[in-house]
């Protein structure tokens, strides 16, 4: 067994909040402004951004990763992670990985990502990966839904982008031994949760952690957060 450190930092939006916007927006929602000053803290701190396959090979096959890995996950392909997002990481030189609903892309739905750009990230070095076809809670789901929720939407990325995605992100973090298994036999090859942590080892590849970042998290906490050692546990498969 290999276990590993390393902080997946989860976002949602990175944007500025419309004027309707309800307290769950709010809560998942960060400053571009923040975003940009927490990338910088990242870069001069000498974190590197990594991809979900270079834990994978780390964890399962021993491959050296730089001396302060970090991967940048992005949930759900809202249209900002396109407009604002990637351009941000391009600047200080990292790369992120983007958790797409396929069925979001299928409807056109103008708040989403399309597949143009779904394309033109990966073009650019962004990790394209499934967040589900409709992102419905996976767990308690009978195998027939699951099939058609992870594999379906695995199919469709791999037709948009060329590359068959090999990480879910569950959506709300629910999932159960069914939807684990059924997502290994779909050729996902990790799972990522909501629950926090930063200690990631190879017999829990379905349920690593990660650390939630929102609006009400300021720079100090934020750095505060990725130096943290009480964090430093492993979920199970």
């Amino acid at each position: 067994m290999r276990r590993i450190r390393v902080p997946i930092l989860m976002y949602h939006y990175v944007s500025p909040l419309p004027r309707d916007a309800d307290t769950l927006r709010i809560g998942l929602t960060v400053r571009p402004e923040a975003f940009r000053e927490q990338l910088a803290w990242l870069r001069d701190a000498g974190y590197s951004s990594i991809s979900p396959d270079q834990l994978f090979r780390a964890l399962n096959h021993g491959e050296q990763l730089p001396p302060k890995p970090v991967i940048l996950t992005f949930d759900d392909g809202h249209v900002d992670h396109y407009s604002v997002v990637m351009p941000l990481l391009l600047e200080a030189g990292f790369s992120g990985t983007f958790f797409i609903i396929s069925e979001r892309v299928d409807a056109r739905d103008p708040l989403h990502l399309g597949r143009e750009e779904l394309v033109a990230m990966a073009a650019r070095g962004m990790s394209i990966q499934s967040h589900s076809r409709s992102h419905r809670e996976l767990s308690g789901l009978e195998r027939d839904l699951l099939v058609y929720e992870l594999l379906g939407s695995r199919e469709s990325l791999e037709a948009w982008t060329g590359v068959a995605p090999a990480v879910i992100a569950w959506p709300f973090g629910k999932h159960d031994a069914l939807a684990r298994q059924v997502a290994r036999e779909a050729g996902y090859r990790m799972a990522l949760s909501t629950r926090a942590g930063v200690l990631h080892d190879s017999t829990g590849l379905f349920d690593l952690a990660r650390l939630r970042v929102n609006r009400d998290l300021t720079l100090r906490n934020f750095e505060a957060l990725l130096r943290a050692d009480w964090l430093e546990e492993s979920g199970t498969d």
